[in-house]
């Protein structure tokens, strides 16, 4: 286990050692565990969680006739919550702190930077804090926001099979869940199964033989790709075609790509066609053989009616569903999954109505932004994982919408706060604030990164040496030098945050 972070105003321990692959979802765990205290502390609000997360806030009964364990004494606290006596920084000392480092070469010659106080929205800092800018990975918060916003934390999005218009013929009809996967070995903990959804079509079907799959991934349309993502992404195993239907994220290989998560960043080899791989592992599940000619793509048939034999089509023959939005959206921003993410923005765009495309999402998203108060007119989205080069987001957009999820005024917002990576301990801020000129920003930075060739992004929040929470974005899109140096400078912003109580 890693040493736990000391807590705010205590010296900062020397940067610890390198920690193998393998041990670092122990530590993730733990990392979680103490990003729940923060989720808590903000909004107030009462999360539940299975497993051993749910026994520390006394959540899961002894089971009927076991023995029951003694208590255990109550955790100390990983990462520290705010302090809501604090002082509020003064925008001078704020200023003082930040201005020397937001020049910095290596952050090129383009940075817009928001700071602001969580309770009180009080805007502290800003450098072109209104100018909209590449936001890579970064508009990932506003997705999470905007799919909590319009679908609720316990979503579940589900995939059916109904009869078909023939006799034998089952159609499998996506609903765009990106996690499902066809066993136990898939790779997301806790997915909706497709060999649970084939169980329940064989009994439907009784005595019926299944003779054809026919696979209706029509829910979503548009492009598959979005026009603004550079060439290599689609072959560059971070993205995929998005289709209403598909397994483990596409990913060929779900088992090793969960083996080699950590090593790879989470990359992995995706296929070409997920919705009619998805009904070619879902044919197998029925006991089909043979040539491709058994699966297509076609059209659920409208309900009603009978059917010569066996159930009338459109009869439903089975259903899963999803893990909650809630869970979806905490792997999204923790993982930084793109196809979970563009998922996300099409159920943004079914609750609001509009087409589940590429631009029906960024639509419904800039519209459930607006209603929720914030500045749409400082937003414009071409996708919902900043893949894209076109989306424009302003950094105090981000920090009024971080404002707005950690004030406690939309409680169902606050999901958000449970995948944030946290700095020198988890997530794609792992490796970071481990310097001597950084190890401030450690345990207390909770931030998105994002990044794109030439574009460097964080925003999140920070815990200020007197315990105040400060939420910000720092955006940058004209960056020239090294990544390793651009990713020490804006650590260097962050942990100047996390090192003062700048007044």
């Amino acid at each position: 286990m890693s040493p736990p972070v000391p807590p705010v105003g205590a010296a900062p321990p020397p940067p610890p050692p390198a920690v193998p692959p393998r041990r670092r979802r122990g530590r993730l765990v733990a990392a979680l565990a103490g990003v729940l205290v923060l989720v808590l502390a903000v909004a107030g609000l009462a999360v539940l969680r299975p497993g051993p997360v749910a026994r520390l806030l006394g959540g899961e009964a002894t089971p009927s006739g076991a023995t029951a364990a003694p208590p255990e004494p109550d955790p100390p606290a990983v990462l520290g919550g705010p302090d809501a006596n604090a002082p509020l920084p003064t925008e001078a000392g704020i200023r003082a702190a930040l201005e020397p480092l937001v020049g910095a070469a290596a952050l090129g010659d383009r940075v817009n930077v928001s700071v602001a106080d969580v309770a009180t929205g009080e805007a502290l800092y800003g450098k072109g804090p209104d100018a909209p800018t590449v936001p890579a990975s970064v508009t990932k918060l506003a997705t999470g926001v905007a799919v909590l916003a319009a679908r609720g934390p316990a979503y579940r999005i589900p995939t059916r099979a109904v009869a078909g218009p023939n006799p034998g013929e089952v159609v499998l009809v996506g609903g765009g869940d990106p996690t499902l996967a066809v066993d136990k070995n898939g790779f997301y903990p806790g997915a909706a199964r497709l060999d649970d959804l084939a169980a329940q079509v064989r009994d439907a079907l009784g005595g019926t033989a299944p003779t054809k799959v026919i696979v209706d991934s029509s829910l979503f349309s548009g492009p598959v790709f979005e026009p603004g993502w550079d060439a290599d992404i689609p072959t560059g195993d971070f993205g995929a075609a998005i289709t209403a239907l598909m397994t483990d994220g596409a990913r060929k290989d779900p088992a090793l790509a969960r083996r080699t998560a950590e090593e790879t960043n989470h990359a992995a080899e995706r296929v070409p066609q997920p919705d009619l791989t998805a009904g070619r592992q879902f044919a197998k599940l029925l006991g089909l053989t043979g040539g491709a000619a058994q699966v297509t793509r076609g059209a659920a048939p409208t309900a009603g009616g009978s059917g010569s034999a066996g159930p009338a089509p459109g009869t439903e023959l089975g259903k899963v569903e999803s893990l909650p939005v809630i869970r979806l959206v905490d792997i999204m921003i923790s993982d930084s999954d793109n196809v979970i993410a563009e998922a996300m923005a099409r159920q943004v765009a079914l609750a609001k109505g509009k087409p589940g495309s590429f631009t029906g999402g960024a639509a419904a998203t800039d519209e459930v932004l607006g209603e929720l108060g914030l500045p749409a007119g400082e937003i414009s989205l071409a996708d919902g994982s900043g893949l894209s080069r076109t989306n424009r987001i302003s950094p105090s957009l981000l920090t009024e919408l971080i404002t707005l999820a950690g004030n406690g005024s939309h409680p169902e917002l606050a999901a958000i706060f449970g995948g944030l990576p946290v700095g020198g301990w988890s997530g794609t801020l792992d490796e970071r604030y481990r310097a001597a000129a950084t190890a401030a920003g450690a345990g207390v930075v909770r931030a998105k990164t994002g990044t794109l060739t030439g574009v460097n992004a964080i925003a999140g929040t920070v815990l200020t040496a007197d315990g105040r929470l400060l939420t910000f974005a720092v955006l940058t899109d004209r960056t020239q030098g090294s990544l390793d140096e651009t990713r020490q400078a804006l650590d260097r912003i962050t942990s100047a945050l996390a090192g003062c109580g700048c007044r």
